[in-house]
């Protein structure tokens, strides 16, 4: 469990001063400011739960991240993860933990896959008998076998994530945060860590913690959700909640019988669009107006398909993280 009380850390940056006079000022007497890079965060999570940690750039993921696995010192706050204080970096606890950044390499550029799986067997006293079942079903699930031989820096961007996520997952740890894991991959290599990561949790139920800007990884991957502003929780629960609370429209899509040419620029004072070969109608509709709006739909047009889309859940969380503002 990964319980957390009043959990912040604060920056001091120095401020860079404009002119070359106060460039030069600067020198001998600095100006500095003070960053709520996290503020005060309280929360827990239970053992296999997959919640997603969504904000904008700077809004305290990654700090918190950090923080959690020990690489960054709080500023004051507590956190309990399996019962051990993260940023005392007890071996007990960096044995049962496990860190994946997308935008950083942990396996060595130069040596082939499976010798730097033979390097984390010593570093973390994997058995052997243990480590060569673990390292088979690993790299069967994620179809790299043939490719352990292969020296890291000849690997595709994909090829090498999945060897990462085999680094990260040989000693079998019981939390596991994931930083960006699908940064920069392409849609197939996206979709093959995904489906592991859910095989792998469904199997050994690890906590895991996902920050992500990849809405698909949170909305497959995650039944709740974590998001941050500005170093703050905005909010805290489950995704189909969060889209029942803040969707605000529906996306229609009507397919007619036939083109139409000179329809109207509005119906039920909604406004329509029509594709380029005027057989779809298509408006943005308040949920509410929904049966007013496809009723007049059916009176005005010869319809022969009807599609009602919820607003994208991207969109929800990108409106909850600027604050409410409406986005289409």
């Amino acid at each position: 469990m990964i319980s957390l009380r009043n959990l912040s850390k604060t920056f001091w940056v120095h401020e860079k001063a404009p002119g070359l006079k106060a460039s030069i000022a600067s020198l001998f007497k600095r100006r500095w400011r003070e960053v709520h890079a996290l503020k005060p965060v309280s929360l827990d999570i239970h053992e296999g739960e997959i919640v997603g940690l969504v904000g904008s750039n700077g809004a305290g993921k990654t700090t918190l991240t950090k923080m959690l696995a020990g690489v960054v010192y709080p500023t004051s706050g507590e956190a309990d993860v399996l019962g051990y204080t993260p940023w005392k970096r007890e071996n007990a606890y960096r044995k049962q933990m496990s860190l994946v950044m997308g935008q950083k390499n942990q396996l060595w550029w130069d040596l082939p896959a499976a010798d730097c799986f033979l390097l984390l067997k010593e570093v973390y006293e994997i058995p052997r008998s243990e480590f060569d079942g673990r390292l088979k079903e690993l790299a069967g699930v994620l179809e790299v076998e043939t490719l352990l031989e292969t020296p890291v820096r000849r690997l595709s961007l994909g090829e090498r994530m999945k060897m990462e996520l085999i680094a990260a997952l040989l000693h079998r740890p019981k939390v596991v945060f994931l930083d960006e894991p699908t940064i920069g991959l392409d849609i197939t290599a996206q979709k093959s860590v995904r489906k592991f990561l859910k095989q792998y949790q469904d199997e050994y139920s690890p906590i895991m913690l996902l920050t992500s800007h990849y809405m698909q990884d949170i909305s497959e991957l995650c039944k709740r959700v974590i998001i941050l502003r500005k170093g703050s929780v905005v909010y805290d629960g489950e995704l189909a909640h969060l889209r029942d609370k803040y969707l605000t429209t529906k996306h229609i899509v009507a397919t007619l019988q036939s083109p139409l040419s000179g329809g109207p620029a509005e119906l039920a004072g909604t406004p329509l669009t029509y594709s380029d070969d005027s057989q779809e109608v298509q408006a943005h509709v308040p949920k509410d107006d929904v049966p007013r709006f496809t009723a007049a739909l059916f009176q005005n047009f010869q319809v022969k398909d009807l599609n009602v889309h919820g607003e994208d859940i991207g969109l929800i969380i990108e409106r909850v993280m600027r604050g409410g503002e409406a986005v289409l």
